[in-house]
């Protein structure tokens, strides 16, 4: 059964093209499966980067790579707290998108293999 989602208030009227642009960098920086395991980490609660690293089991430069472009996106604040910094996401929308790829993604019938290579992303941020 097909179900067409009612639009929101923001996509009823026409969306320009910075918004759109805006939409895609979200979804762009969600793009690599560390970040997008590093969000869905933060939906848990705050975390320092240790945590993630721990949670993870990434490196404490990988993660911090990742970290850095989450924050450069708006999707994630950190925090000094002592001589660490906690990390947060900036609001519950980032939360919803990234459970909604999740289980979209697990939904029967979807692709199994990725498109690509996730291991290749360690090296890029």
């Amino acid at each position: 059964m097909h179900v067409t989602p009612q639009p929101q208030a923001a996509t009823r009227r026409a969306l320009d093209g910075r918004q759109l642009a805006n939409a895609v960098d979200l979804l762009r920086a969600l793009g690599a499966p560390h970040r997008l395991a590093i969000v869905l980490e933060l939906t848990r609660g705050p975390r320092c980067v240790h945590e993630l690293v721990d949670a993870l089991g990434i490196s404490q430069s990988l993660a911090s790579q990742h970290l850095r472009v989450l924050r450069n996106a708006g999707l994630v604040s950190g925090a000094r707290q002592g001589k660490e910094s906690l990390y947060t996401l900036t609001d519950d929308h980032v939360a919803r998108i990234a459970m909604d790829a999740v289980t979209h993604g697990s939904e029967p019938g979807r692709r199994i293999q990725p498109a690509h290579d996730p291991t290749t992303e360690e090296h890029q941020p």
